[in-house]
């Protein structure tokens, strides 16, 4: 995630056959931010024997883009399930892999009051980056073909109605088609997950999940800056146009589609000037005027990135910022009534703080 931004995974001992490996994590949820303790043991890999036709997916676990099969049950059906298959004898799911090649990522909305983000007890097909269930992706990206494991879900501030709310589940990844490291994507599919990204942060800021517009925003942004350098290769070189004229459009290639670099300053720019109105919802003022400042550096013009930078200020009461903010919004959009009120606004407070000051000096000095 772009730093900053609380959802970076603290990475546990190396995985051991025999030893369990535990790794904790805060992940984000449409709720809030969740403080996640994963166990994994070893021995469980050996319940749910690898694909046979493709004996790579057990020795490496799955990467950006790749499509995997998850199931996550609650522990206490979890344990149900296990004396059933017991009385009946322990049947092994078929896990074909052609069956994961061939499968589409399951649809489900993401919804406010739902922490885990998937259906429970199914076997479902996610998509390793989109972001869907921050939780559940991120514990298959360390895990395994036929691997499961325990998590423990708890809120990272407890509030007066969070008591007792822990939820301990189990994630199993059946199977998983090959995916790739970002550093192994062409530039032209990075390009397209940043345009993914920012498109799925835009409808779940519309549909209210601030905090997964959030994460989409700084996983666009998290990807597009190592674009950088090729766009600048690629400039100085003029062989933008040419990429662009070589693309096989009819057969979808758009592994040579990079953006100029206009664009990409652009686009960074709407990027952290988004990140910021989702950081001012979240009462997040410093990181959101951070996030502000940044998208009007990039973008002079941004007339939205002027008016959450001066929001930040006045919310970390930083006034002659925020006015400097709101008269360079004023120099872009004249009749803008959301700049003139929010500097007269300032003005009042300016001169209620000055009243105030005014009268201690003299109570002092009677």
């Amino acid at each position: 995630m772009e730093p900053g931004y609380p959802s970076e995974m603290l990475h546990g001992s190396e995985h051991n056959d025999h030893d369990e490996d535990v790794t904790s994590w805060v992940s984000v949820c449409p709720r809030g931010l969740w403080r996640i303790q994963q166990k994994r043991n070893g021995r469980w890999s050996q319940e749910i024997v690898s694909p046979s036709e493709d004996d790579a997916t057990s020795s490496y676990s799955p990467r950006l883009g790749s499509l995997c099969q998850v199931r996550v049950r609650l522990k206490a059906y979890m344990d149900a399930a296990h004396s059933e298959v017991s009385e009946n004898g322990d049947k092994k799911p078929d896990q074909s892999l052609t069956e994961v090649t061939d499968a589409e990522a399951t649809a489900f909305p993401r919804c406010q009051d739902s922490v885990l983000q998937v259906p429970l007890g199914d076997w479902i097909t996610l998509r390793l980056g989109e972001g869907q269930c921050d939780i559940t992706e991120t514990c298959v990206e360390g895990m395994r073909a036929g691997e499961k494991c325990e998590i423990l879900i708890s809120p990272v501030e407890n509030g007066p109605d969070d008591e007792n709310t822990s939820i301990c589940a189990t994630v199993e990844l059946k199977a998983f088609t090959h995916g790739k490291e970002s550093w192994e994507m062409s530039p032209g599919d990075k390009w397209e997950w940043v345009k993914s990204h920012k498109e799925r942060g835009g409808v779940k800021f519309r549909l209210g999940d601030v905090w997964g517009a959030a994460d989409s925003y700084s996983r666009a942004l998290k990807l597009l800056i190592t674009l950088y350098g090729h766009i600048r290769e690629a400039e100085k070189k003029g062989q933008q146009q040419d990429a662009e004229e070589h693309t096989d459009t009819d057969s979808g290639d758009t592994s040579q589609c990079v953006p100029s670099e206009n664009e990409f300053k652009t686009t960074k720019a709407e990027l952290h000037s988004n990140l910021s109105l989702c950081q001012l919802k979240l009462n997040q003022p410093e990181r959101a005027k951070a996030s502000a400042a940044k998208a009007t550096q990039l973008e002079p013009g941004g007339a939205k990135s002027w008016y959450r930078l001066g929001q930040a200020c006045q919310m970390v009461n930083e006034l002659e910022e925020a006015k400097q903010a709101f008269r360079k919004l004023l120099e872009l959009q004249p009749e803008s009534s959301a700049a003139l009120k929010a500097l007269k606004n300032i003005a009042n407070k300016e001169k209620e703080t000055n009243t105030q000051l005014g009268l201690r000096l003299s109570k002092m000095f009677s």
